[in-house]
């Protein structure tokens, strides 16, 4: 057994100089600002859209979780302003390169963001309050403007992170968000949840036509985006309307069943390439929103597959009368990166495809 003097003399005074020197570097390629905005401000940044790029300033990237905050947690959040009590910063950095050049993504502060827009909104009420239960069941319409006005003064700290690419930013998201809710993407499930199902995933995903028409960055290739978005469309096509929790539970419950019961690869394959030759056919730039995107979301992605194969289950020699819908507000609305979690957002955005490729009134759900 090695002495304790001998096991701290295994690191030479060479290699503690040089690690210094890493530390050193790397804070460098760190730099940052600390800003300061009203949450009046925040929200107009995350909902308003430049004129020039119709997107907004503040954006949410593809490889963040949906929003898994519940009522209940959003509520809490809240009170938390209304008592002034300490906020943890936001982390946004500042975009350099591609097609969200000049934006800020949210690093860390999703969920805040999001639950913000959807208070100000009044898409939730107060519940469950412990330190101002006379505030459960309000909306925030129905606080006296004078606290509506200081409710959107109040003010939250952003760290502006720079030079920072995307890796790093993913590196830093998964850092900060160590030991909170836990992300399990594509990666973990396969290291988890082996079986025919998980194998037949794997092998479509690597459908070169798929990856052409559905282009993402190398970063989301090497999370496994492609394996995740394909069993997103199966998922959804089979069970969209039974969609009622968490994405990520609804993704392993799913994998679960399938490679535990027997399935048709030839069925399922079929549906995927008929879905694959209709986008190629149809849709100016496949699953892209312009010509010049690097990157489809996957909100737009399982809206436009799911969309396109329910339609042809119905008519499968569908000829679409019009795609002016494709550029519509309203599909843009659908399909925005925060209006993914919810039951009516996900039936919405699947019909609406659906019923305008059929030529037919969008039956939405009302819930």
């Amino acid at each position: 057994m090695a002495k304790q003097g001998e096991m701290f003399a295994l690191i030479s005074d060479e290699q503690k100089i040089e690690a210094e020197k890493q530390i050193i570097e790397r804070q460098k390629e760190t730099d940052f600002d600390i800003r300061e905005y009203p949450i009046e401000v925040i929200v107009s940044k995350y909902v308003d859209k430049l004129e020039e790029t119709d997107k907004a300033e503040l954006f949410i990237p593809d490889y963040q979780r949906e929003l898994v905050w519940s009522e209940e947690q959003q509520g809490r959040f809240i009170e938390s302003i209304l008592l002034n009590l300490p906020i943890p910063y936001l982390y946004v950095a500042d975009v350099h390169t591609g097609e969200n050049e000049g934006r800020l993504e949210i690093v860390d502060g999703s969920q805040r963001i999001r639950t913000l827009v959807r208070f100000l909104g009044n898409e939730f009420k107060l519940d469950d309050l412990k330190m101002l239960p006379m505030l459960n069941g309000f909306y925030f319409k129905d606080f006296p403007v004078s606290r509506q006005l200081r409710f959107r003064r109040k003010t939250m700290r952003m760290i502006e992170l720079m030079e920072v690419d995307e890796e790093a930013r993913r590196q830093l998201f998964d850092r900060l968000n160590t030991g909170g809710t836990k992300l399990k993407d594509m990666e973990q499930r396969f290291g988890s949840q082996d079986g025919p199902f998980t194998d037949f995933v794997r092998n479509t995903a690597a459908n070169l036509r798929f990856r052409q028409l559905c282009p993402i960055s190398d970063v989301r290739i090497n999370h496994r985006d492609y394996e995740e978005m394909v069993l997103r469309f199966y998922a959804y096509l089979h069970r969209y309307e039974a969609f009622n929790k968490r994405v990520d539970e609804f993704l392993d419950e799913y994998l679960d069943h399938m490679n535990n019961h027997d399935f048709d690869r030839e069925e399922l394959l079929t549906t995927f390439e008929n879905m694959l030759d209709f986008v190629q056919r149809f849709f100016p730039h496949g699953f892209k929103k312009a010509p010049n995107n690097s990157s489809v979301p996957r909100i737009r992605f399982e809206s436009i597959s799911v969309g396109v194969a329910l339609a042809q289950r119905i008519a499968p020699g569908l000829v679409p009368a019009s795609m002016a819908w494709l550029a519509s507000d309203e599909f843009k609305t659908l399909t925005r990166s925060d209006a993914s979690n919810s039951r009516p957002k996900v039936v919405n955005r699947i019909h609406f495809v659906r019923d305008n490729l059929l030529g037919r009134e969008v039956q939405y759900d009302q819930q």
